[in-house]
């Protein structure tokens, strides 16, 4: 832990490096960028990085340090304030253009325009004092104006033309050069969401065109410019977004000298964990949020981290949540499920179950491009933080594998929801099968469930206990038996003297059943059928059922392994209402 002064708060989605200096808030030191950035720079740099792994807030760091060196505070105790030759050659040395792109999400291109026109006319608004600039002509003062173009009251009308947005970036550089003489840096972050968005809302041509324009003007033809730092998920090239770009340097996560400086390492969560007193916590955190390789640094995610200890200290005993799930659309996942071929479903299971699979991952796919082919998908799921790699071949060969419990329970979760999509698009014959349960049809249920099993992308890992194992055809039949809406289907409610798996009732027709599913161990079908049914009993399941007034009571052991199943129906001779 680095600071200023004792820190108390965590920075949960704050980006702004001097609030989080300023206000109290716990910072990760990763000030080591600065100089790995000033050793490596190209004209034109690109970081692509997950979301939520510190990119913006980089970003916002990197501004603070060329352009405020009057605050050199913030940047007191830091791995940089120890590098006092590159403290006295660029800090504050340089005027900065920084903007975000991550807000151009409209659902039509004038919506996007009228939003980058916000983004780059607040940003000009920072440097009002352009207008009164003694260095500059009254023609150069003219173009400021049109960059900002308030209106009577002194508001911004954000009017600017096609032409002028093109040219704006380069514009303000221009005139940033003429007042400091000296080039500004220019900061573009989240480059490619507006073309991500594009895609998704059918503009995307529009936007490729606006963002290459844009873009040329302001990296290509721009003398004006010192250096250039953008970052992002993807590398866009292809659609000539960098044409003619020959000085473009690209850091992908397979980069080794930046690996440290995006998410946290390792010694990075030992230090907060040990700041807040939860070091105890650790095991469980590396199993949920760790897992990622940037270049050959083990990374976990920070905003994972964060909201996790921010949640232990209030609750010391809280269990892990998914909190990226609900940060990152989970769209890819649900189209790569769905467009699997067999051999990929297979690739799917073998992910799942904690091993790695094979593929070549393309670094300069375009958004046009994400959904051609499953080989695409496999790049994009690497790039975007839901597979990491495990190991380089050559020609772009790696590796893959689920980087942790999270990600895993976001591949489950969508495989589930795809598979109850999938089943319910053939009515008939999920009627048929729910109904063989108050009929007492095990051989239907069995035969029918088989062959669900055979359809789906099943849980076979080794080194997971059985409970876990049983959770995932536990849900698979749940979700089967859920589309009798007619039906009181409940699950893991308390019956008796335990909690049953699934419990029926047919309320009309006052016939309940109860399912208890077990994992067969090696293929063990008669004793997983016996186990159920001991369970069944022991615990008094049929209690509930009997309460509310069920007369007929069918009870069903299920045993599962990989893709098949055993179903057993049991009576029980004592009882003339149980069948």
């Amino acid at each position: 832990m680095t600071g200023m002064n004792k820190k108390v708060k965590l920075p949960i989605g704050i980006e702004n490096f001097e609030e989080i200096r300023t206000e109290g808030f716990y910072y990760a030191d990763k000030t080591g960028l600065i100089k790995e950035l000033l050793d490596n720079w190209g004209k034109v740099n690109l970081f692509t990085r997950p979301r939520r792994f510190g990119k913006s807030l980089n970003m916002n760091m990197l501004r603070y340090f060329f352009e405020y060196g009057c605050n050199s505070e913030l940047f007191q105790g830091l791995a940089i304030s120890r590098e006092t030759d590159y403290c006295e050659k660029y800090m504050g040395k340089f005027p900065v253009i920084s903007v975000t792109l991550k807000g151009v999400s409209a659902m039509d291109f004038a919506g996007a325009k009228a939003m980058l026109r916000i983004i780059i006319g607040n940003e000009a608004m920072r440097f009002q004092f352009l207008a009164e600039s003694p260095k500059l002509s009254d023609q150069e003062k003219k173009k400021y104006w049109q960059l900002i173009e308030l209106d009577a009251s002194g508001r911004q009308k954000y009017s600017m033309t096609d032409d002028i947005l093109t040219d704006s970036l380069q514009t303000l550089s221009n005139l940033l050069r003429k007042h400091y003489g000296q080039k500004p840096i220019l900061l573009i972050d989240e480059y490619d969401v507006p073309l991500d968005k594009a895609r998704l809302y059918g503009y995307y041509d529009d936007m490729v065109t606006l963002i290459r324009n844009l873009f040329g003007q302001a990296l290509k033809t721009n003398d004006s410019l010192q250096f250039a730092v953008l970052t992002g998920c993807l590398r866009i090239s292809r659609e000539s977004i960098f044409t003619g770009l020959n000085n473009l340097k690209v850091f992908p996560v397979t980069d080794t000298r930046f690996s440290p400086h995006f998410g946290f390492t390792t010694e990075d969560v030992k230090q907060l964990l040990e700041y807040y007193r939860l070091e105890d916590k650790f095991e469980v955190i590396r199993e949920w949020y760790d897992g990622y390789l940037f270049g050959n640094t083990h990374v976990y995610c920070p905003w994972d981290v964060i909201n996790y200890v921010d949640l232990l200290r209030s609750e010391p005993a809280a269990y892990p949540r998914a909190y990226w799930i609900n940060s990152s659309g989970n769209d890819i996942i649900r189209e790569f499920i769905r467009m699997a071929t067999p051999g990929t479903r297979r690739d799917i299971e073998a992910l799942i179950s904690g091993e790695t699979v094979t593929h070549r991952i393309r670094q300069e796919l375009t958004y046009r491009e994400l959904y051609d082919s499953i080989d695409n998908l496999w790049s994009v799921l690497f790039t975007t933080g839901y597979l990491t790699q495990r190991g380089a071949g050559n020609a772009g060969v790696y590796q893959l594998a689920i980087p942790n419990r999270e990600i895993r329970q976001i591949f489950e979760e969508q495989i589930q929801e795809w598979f109850q999509a999938e089943t319910r698009k053939d009515a008939p014959q999920l009627d048929a099968f729910c109904l063989a349960f108050p009929r007492g049809d095990a051989e239907t249920v069995e035969k029918q469930f088989s062959a669900y099993l055979r359809r789906t992308i099943s849980i076979r890992d080794s080194a997971v206990r059985s409970a876990k194992k049983e959770n995932f055809y536990h849900g698979i039949l749940l979700g089967l038996l859920s589309h009798r809406e007619d039906w009181l289907v409940v699950s893991n409610m308390e019956s008796g003297d335990g909690y049953s798996d699934i419990l029926v009732e047919l309320q009309d027709e006052c016939i309940g059943v109860i399912i208890e599913v077990k994992y067969a161990e090696n293929g063990n079908f008669e004793k997983g059928c016996r186990e159920a049914m001991e369970q069944i009993e022991k615990m008094g399941y049929v209690d509930t059922l009997l309460e509310d007034g069920m007369e007929r009571i069918l009870k069903y052991g299920i045993a599962c392994y990989k893709k098949k199943c055993k179903v057993q129906l049991f009576s029980s001779p004592d009882d003339s209402l149980m069948e």
